[in-house]
């Protein structure tokens, strides 16, 4: 992973932990990769949630049809809530093959949260199309 682009993604999502009660936000991919986390979770910890979480996406995305009619067959994932006793998880697509979660206390204000995740998707947008640069020993020119 480049820390640099993990460094400057993970300031973002610091941004949409900064409102009251939310505890901690991941990037990862479809695949289960961590590419950025906030500031309040270790490595290790971002690393083992971004894995259950993609597991957790791709099962939701395959119970669509339970909310589908034979007049809507496409019914594309957005988003995935689950409750706990003391607290949310929010998991939505954020841009093609990437995913946004962020955890929250029981009090927090759900709508609050899913517009923040929104905008930040928005933001994320310009960072998560933009090529990868490569070293170059990979065939790239020097960053």
């Amino acid at each position: 992973m480049n820390d640099h682009l993990n460094n400057e993604l993970g300031w973002m999502l610091d941004e949409v932990v900064k409102m009251p009660e939310a505890r901690h936000a991941i990037l990862l991919s479809a695949d289960g990769m961590l590419r950025a986390r906030s500031e309040g979770i270790d490595r290790d910890e971002a690393e083992r949630q971004a894995a259950a979480l993609s597991g957790l996406q791709s099962i939701s995305r395959s119970t669509s049809e339970f909310c589908t009619s034979q007049a809507h067959q496409e019914s594309p994932w957005r988003q995935t809530l689950v409750e706990f006793a003391h607290g949310y998880v929010f998991l939505i697509a954020a841009g093609p093959g990437a995913y946004l979660a962020v955890s929250t206390t029981e009090h927090v204000d759900m709508e609050a949260v899913t517009y923040r995740m929104q905008k930040l998707v928005d933001r994320l947008g310009k960072e998560l199309t933009s090529p990868p640069r490569q070293a170059p020993w990979q065939g790239g020119s020097p960053a």
